[in-house]
């Protein structure tokens, strides 16, 4: 039982490193708001720029890019209409930017009870040994009860990480949603201000 909980813990932390790394791959900034698409919001000021925003959009896929298409496309929707239609794809580019936390915060949680079971399991282990033999070999129950509590420790040395790398990688989604939106939204007001002048 100790070496399926040692293996447990071991595929839990392998897990859990994979997706940090993939996390901190698939969320850089400039992957997810190139600046190429950045600077042609930025620049894109009347309909007669929509053209060169698509094409900008077009080479460099991304959320952002995504997004701006949209908007560019429904731009003969009354305002409220092409806004619906970006939030409802914002909603989407933003699941698929969380994709992979919920594996981290389910680590975050579960390697903690893997290192107790293991703490447990190791505990009836020494203290059915103890009955059989008694308190003769006190350094032998202090040798047990030290590899009792390494799962303990190891739980925690897998779970703490993982907390960490969750709440930055939560964060860091929730600030490229902001500037997602503020960019959408800056467009959008400019676009549907020139058709009124």
């Amino acid at each position: 039982m100790e070496f399926i909980v040692k293996i447990l813990l071991f595929a839990t932390s392998i897990i859990g490193l994979g997706f940090v790394i993939e996390r901190a791959i698939v969320l850089r900034w400039r992957k997810i708001i190139p600046p190429a698409v950045e600077a042609a919001v930025e620049s894109c000021r009347n309909a007669a720029d929509v053209a060169m925003l698509k094409r900008v959009c077009e080479q460099h896929p991304s959320a952002l890019s995504r997004l701006m298409l949209i908007a560019a496309e429904h731009l003969d929707w009354p305002k409220l209409d092409n806004v619906d239609a970006v939030q409802t794809r914002a909603r989407h580019e933003l699941v698929r930017l969380e994709r992979g936390l919920v594996v981290l915060e389910v680590i975050v949680g579960i390697a903690p009870l893997l290192g107790l079971v293991g703490t447990i399991v190791g505990m009836m282990s020494a203290f059915s040994g103890l009955g059989q033999t008694g308190l003769n070999d006190v350094a032998k129950l202090a040798n047990d009860i030290g590899i009792i509590l390494n799962a303990t420790l190891w739980g925690l040395l897998i779970a703490i990480p993982a907390l960490i790398a969750w709440s930055y990688f939560n964060r860091k989604v929730e600030e490229l949603g902001v500037e997602m939106e503020r960019l959408c939204e800056e467009f959008i007001r400019r676009q549907y201000r020139e058709e009124k002048e």
